[in-house]
């Protein structure tokens, strides 16, 4: 069984900053349960794009309003409490978050945890992530 504390991720090494958004990480790859599972705040008036080209994502809104942005349909969805949106084709997005938006993620397969987005807006493949403390800015 693993118990952790989010209080105490978000003191460690497994808590990741950018300028756009924060994020959790208590489950990762090294845990062996298949998927990471994270707890990520996204920064309003912000405008983060993503595509995920290694990884499928689902993400459950606990908290905060904004929209996403699937690019590769032009179609916007409202974000808010209670929403779910899973990228399940390796979908290039957008999110605009108007307040700061509080999220529940499930990353497939699972990152290692000092992932951040690349030029593309993706996480790197795990192969070619070394494990190493992650960054925090």
């Amino acid at each position: 069984m693993i118990v952790r504390k989010l209080q105490a991720i978000r003191k460690s090494d497994q808590n990741v900053r950018t300028e756009q958004w924060e994020s959790a990480r208590l489950l990762l790859k090294d845990d062996d349960m298949g998927f990471s599972f994270h707890v990520t705040t996204m920064y309003a008036g912000e405008e983060i794009h993503m595509h995920y080209q290694n990884h499928l994502e689902a993400v459950l809104v606990l908290k905060g309003t904004g929209t996403i942005e699937d690019l590769g349909t032009g179609v916007t969805h409202r974000l808010a409490s209670g929403v779910m949106y899973a990228l399940n084709a390796h979908d290039k997005h957008v999110v605009r978050p108007e307040t700061d938006i509080l999220t529940a993620c499930v990353f497939n397969p699972p990152v290692t945890g000092r992932e951040v987005h690349d030029e593309n807006g993706a996480y790197p493949a795990a192969a070619d992530m070394a494990r190493e403390p992650a960054p925090v800015s």
